[in-house]
This record gives C-alpha cells, sequence and structure tokens, in this order.
C-alpha cells in the first residue's frame, strides 16, 4: 500500500476500486469498523481504500472480497464495460420455448435482461400457447416469481391450488412449489415473469 507512480495510479483510477468497495459495504449495510473486525485491516485504512487515497494489495483486496462473496474479477471490470444499466430493444430480443426440442411447449420466451451483469433476477416476457391439460408438466424452481399478465386469460395452477388470471392480474408465489400456466381459450396470452433465485 505504498506511493504508486502516477501513470499506474491513473491506470488504476479507471477500475474504481474504491467506490466497488465503499458500495459493497453499503449493500451489506457495514460500517467500517464492523469490516474492520471482520478483516483484521484498520477502519482508517479502509476508509482511506475507499476513498482512493491509497490502492489496495491483491491479499489485502482478496481479504475485503472474501467477507463480500464476491471474486478479485469484480474489482478489475472497466466500469464503462460493465452492464450496470442495461437496455434490450425488441428487435433485438430472441423467442426461445420453455422447453426446447419438444412438440408442445406452455409457453415462448424472450428474456428481457440478458445484456446485465450482476443479476438479482431474470425477466422475460411469456407468450403462452394453447396446450392440452394433460400435456402439461408443472416445474419447480428455487426462489419466488411474480407473473404480470398483460393481456388475454390464463390458468395457473400452484401445488394442489388453479388460480384464474384476466389482464393486468398479478401473481407472487414461492417457486420452490411445482407450478404450471395454462392459456384459457384462443386469444393472445402474454405476460411478464419475475424471478428471483
Amino acid at each position: 500500500m505504498s506511493q504508486v507512480p502516477d501513470a499506474v495510479s491513473q491506470g488504476l483510477g479507471r477500475y474504481s476500486i474504491g467506490e466497488k468497495l465503499r458500495t459493497l459495504r453499503l449493500r451489506k449495510s457495514m460500517g467500517l469498523v464492523e469490516l474492520s473486525r471482520h478483516t483484521g485491516l484498520s477502519a482508517a485504512l479502509l476508509s482511506k481504500l475507499e476513498r482512493g487515497k491509497l490502492f489496495p494489495t491483491l491479499p489485502t483486496l482478496l481479504r475485503i472480497a472474501m467477507v463480500y462473496s464476491v471474486g478479485l474479477d469484480y474489482f478489475f471490470t472497466d466500469e464503462r464495460k460493465r452492464r450496470v444499466v442495461s437496455v434490450v430493444r425488441k428487435e433485438d430480443r430472441v423467442r426461445f420455448p420453455e422447453r426446447p426440442g419438444t412438440q408442445e411447449v406452455p409457453y415462448l420466451f424472450e428474456c428481457l435482461d440478458y445484456k446485465a451483469t450482476e443479476r438479482k433476477m431474470s425477466v422475460f416476457v411469456a407468450e403462452f400457447q394453447d396446450i392440452a391439460p394433460e400435456k402439461l408438466r408443472p416445474h419447480q424452481h428455487s426462489g419466488v416469481e411474480l407473473l404480470y399478465l398483460l393481456k388475454g386469460t390464463l390458468t395457473m395452477k400452484i401445488g394442489s391450488e388453479e388460480f384464474n388470471l384476466e389482464a393486468e392480474d398479478a401473481i407472487y408465489f414461492d417457486s420452490a412449489v411445482q407450478h404450471s400456466y395454462r392459456r384459457q381459450g384462443q386469444k393472445p396470452c402474454t405476460g411478464v415473469i419475475v424471478t428471483v433465485p
């Protein structure tokens, strides 16, 4: 943590390591003293690192990274290349079947957040298909899910219960419980699905 030449300082500066350290600490609602206890580094040193007054050595950075459960690569991603803000244009989206390689699928989906890095959720538009009830295959995944129906009528089966949804209805549920989607009628039926692991 000694003084570094200007050229090296400028090269490191573009990675905004201090800003990233501070952001991680605030996300954990952790004070400098608490972080000091976890890392064995003084609160004064941690403050200088966050303010960009000093650059950490790799062992020091690794010690801090372990507290936040991030890899060293988190700190060396060029801020200009990080997808903190991600715009996915309609014409750039690709449509996928819910289960590739099968004849009948309950829905087709388009990912709305595929360009973003460090995603905390997955969001997609689903177009529900007309499928016979006996062909439905319930599925489950960890986390929670929210579905907002944009248009059409949909029946959702969650566990042993059925829920009928109309346009502009929303449903939130524990997605570890088996669930399936079934379009009602011939009219188009689409919704936005958000899953959080």
